[in-house]
């Protein structure tokens, strides 16, 4: 699955979540994590996603609500992240963007994913 861009934050509780997630994320975007720390926040960097756990105070900080991940194409994405084990919770949809997929990550994340083929078809 090729992701075209942004980067999205993922929030564990610990530091086996951190390992489990991170190894998630390594299988469906084909990239080693690199891993350091910040602000007491352990960090594995995979590909665009950013895996993060740490002391509740830093974290609460940190914390985005939503992001949506541009991807060359949704069957593809579809495809790659259910046979890593994620679920999908809705589409693909045709949007006046792009088809769209919504899609809960084993570690309990929601993200948007979109290409850019519209109405145009697959």
């Amino acid at each position: 699955m090729e992701i075209l861009g942004t980067t999205l934050r993922v929030y564990v509780d610990d530091t086996a979540a951190l390992d489990t997630t991170a190894a998630f994320y390594e299988r469906i975007t084909g990239s080693r994590a690199l891993r350091f720390e910040r602000g007491g926040v352990s960090v594995a960097a995979v590909g665009c996603f950013l895996v993060m756990s740490g002391p509740r105070e830093e974290i609460d900080l940190l914390r985005k609500v939503a992001a949506t991940v541009a991807v060359k194409d949704v069957d593809e994405a579809r495809l790659t992240l259910t046979a890593a084990g994620a679920q999908i919770v809705a589409g693909p949809v045709v949007t006046p963007a792009g088809r769209n997929l919504v899609v809960l990550h084993p570690d309990g994340s929601v993200f948007e994913y979109v290409d850019r083929r519209g109405s145009e078809g697959s």
